[in-house]
């Protein structure tokens, strides 16, 4: 929510409170409020509302627009208007309504079209380490054009691995950029991004005289999830025995490892475990104010248009 709604929807009854990050929620913590706030705010303007229809065909004469559309009892209904805000949602989520059908109707009206893409969701990967499974892990996820190692986008926050991938904030946060152009796509991650790699090579070879015993499992006692840790020690190709004996070059694999842990054949999860649709109506098919090109009193706004925020509540 924008701060500067915050004070039109505290006209309507809505309280609110921001977390640590800044976004702003309802204090009940339930979206249906804002929803039921925003039908009696409707209701007591006079505004009549239907729902259950299907929008057919959208056509511009002089005095406005026609647009007819079947009601719910399958019968035709004309209606006539000034203006039409399309706000029709996009194709992630399909178990809760949508079919698509905004996009296609942008086509119909004569936009531009960006290729669609699932948004803010997980990502599979071509080989997932399952025993890892529920665990998390504060770090840094890099998003890699894997056809040149070009890093595409970057974020900083918790990472979740699943038994068929990678998820959390951050990581689907980086969805946004894997737009179906990135044919390779690869993600790194760095689980010890405020420490050097030369100095985090130097760090894990002095906690070895510390250690309680000689084994993998003794070496991250205190550093990191052992299955994690575990992962990573295989990943370097380290022994699992007589810790006490590694190479200054093999703490410094390690530790390359650590901060470049590399994970290939990524497939976003498909629209139903996506949060938005990527891609959709060009935005230089638009005014700064949403109206449509060459069409006054025709607006196209939400899941419609080619732009992503990031998670939580920003679209």
């Amino acid at each position: 929510m924008c701060i500067r709604d915050r004070g039109w929807f505290r006209a309507l009854g809505l309280y609110t409170r921001t977390d640590e990050t800044g976004r702003v929620y309802p204090y009940s913590n339930q979206a249906a409020d804002v929803l039921a706030l925003l039908e009696h705010h409707l209701a007591r303007c006079g505004v009549e509302v239907r729902t259950g229809c299907t929008v057919q065909t959208l056509s511009q004469n002089r005095s406005g627009y026609t647009i007819l559309c079947e009601d719910a009892e399958g019968q035709d209904q004309t209606l006539r208007a000034d203006a039409v805000i399309c706000a029709m949602g996009g194709n992630a989520g399909p178990q809760f309504g949508t079919d698509g059908f905004g996009t296609r109707f942008a086509a119909q009206c004569g936009g531009k079209l960006e290729p669609l893409y699932p948004c803010l969701t997980a990502l599979q990967t071509a080989k997932p380490n399952r025993s890892l499974a529920g665990i998390r892990a504060k770090g840094c996820a890099s998003l890699l054009d894997g056809a040149d190692g070009r890093v595409l986008a970057r974020e900083t926050g918790e990472v979740q691995f699943t038994d068929y991938g990678l998820s959390g904030i951050c990581i689907m946060d980086l969805t946004r950029h894997l737009t179906p152009a990135v044919k390779s796509p690869a993600v790194e991650l760095d689980l010890f991004p405020d420490i050097a790699e030369d100095a985090l090579s130097a760090l894990f070879a002095a906690r070895v005289p510390l250690l309680p015993g000689d084994t993998a499992a003794d070496f991250w006692l205190g550093l990191l999830n052992a299955k994690l840790g575990r992962a990573l020690w295989q990943a370097a190709g380290l022994p699992d025995a007589d810790v006490h004996r590694l190479s200054a070059a093999q703490w410094q694999k390690l530790a390359h490892i650590a901060k470049h842990w590399r994970f290939d054949g990524l497939t976003p999860c498909g629209w139903k475990q996506a949060q938005v649709t990527g891609g959709g109506l060009a935005l230089t098919e638009l005014e700064p104010d949403f109206q449509f090109k060459g069409c006054p009193g025709l607006y196209f706004v939400g899941e419609m248009l080619d732009c992503v925020g990031r998670c939580g509540g920003f679209n």
